[in-house]
């Protein structure tokens, strides 16, 4: 549910948006800037798929050992097509971007479902800066260790104190895939024990930070968006 990542010691740390079925242009974007795979690393905010031409690309690229993506909404729903009690409407999928694995087999949505499932619900990077937090859409929780701790535990704080109820869990994870709260509210309230927390999920014309929360989801899957943004996670600066 949460991978810890020490310092990179060798080369950089990279952010970047979601990607949304678009590889072959974010690999442009890693050529710009002189991506070294042998010592640099690339962290993803999720939603890998959908929307773009490539989404089964995904599975070749969450295998390379550079490459390390947090789970997002898009991949909650490819999980869910591909399990065989899944009840999700085909239409709603469908528009929002899920017609590549309407059209898969039987045999390729399974693929897909347990490859996306592998992937953690947040990331943890250590920094010179101290530790940045990745995850797709919003920490869930006043500070990063006790979103971290739920993680790692099943034990979840709540305002009538710690519980391990499936239903504690699921509106967890349900905030961290889902949630604009903060976007919609300008809210700029510090996420407490973490350096910074870098989200995707919501488009944006430029990044934009809130309080230490980066939203850095430039939409460059989309023709009119402002191309995807590679953000530098030493200097927290784009490249």
């Amino acid at each position: 549910m949460i991978k810890h990542y020490t310092k990179n010691t060798t080369g950089r740390d990279i952010s970047v948006g979601d990607i949304h079925g678009c590889f072959s242009k974010v690999q442009r974007r890693l050529d710009e800037i002189g991506f070294n795979p042998e010592a640099d690393r690339l962290f993803s905010v999720g939603d890998l798929v959908d929307r773009g031409p490539e989404s089964m690309q995904a599975l070749d690229w969450i295998a390379k050992p550079w490459f390390h993506a947090v789970r997002g909404n898009h991949e909650d729903m490819a999980i869910r097509w591909g399990k065989p009690d899944c009840q999700m409407d085909a239409g709603n999928y469908a528009a929002n971007g899920g017609g590549w694995n309407i059209s898969n087999s039987i045999e390729q949505r399974g693929e897909v479902s347990q490859a996306l499932a592998e992937l953690p619900l947040a990331i943890e990077v250590e920094t010179v800066h101290g530790l940045i937090g990745i995850v797709h859409a919003a920490c869930p929780c006043e500070s990063w260790s006790d979103f971290a701790k739920a993680l790692s535990t099943g034990w979840v704080k709540t305002q009538a104190g710690l519980s391990n109820s499936r239903a504690a869990m699921k509106e967890l994870i349900e905030c961290a895939l889902w949630s604009r709260t903060r976007i919609q509210a300008m809210d700029d309230s510090i996420t407490k024990d973490v350096h910074t927390v870098i989200v995707g999920h919501t488009p944006m014309r430029n990044i934009t930070s809130l309080g230490n929360t980066i939203f850095i989801d430039t939409a460059g899957w989309h023709p009119s968006g402002a191309g995807f943004t590679l953000l530098d996670l030493n200097t927290l600066r784009p490249l």
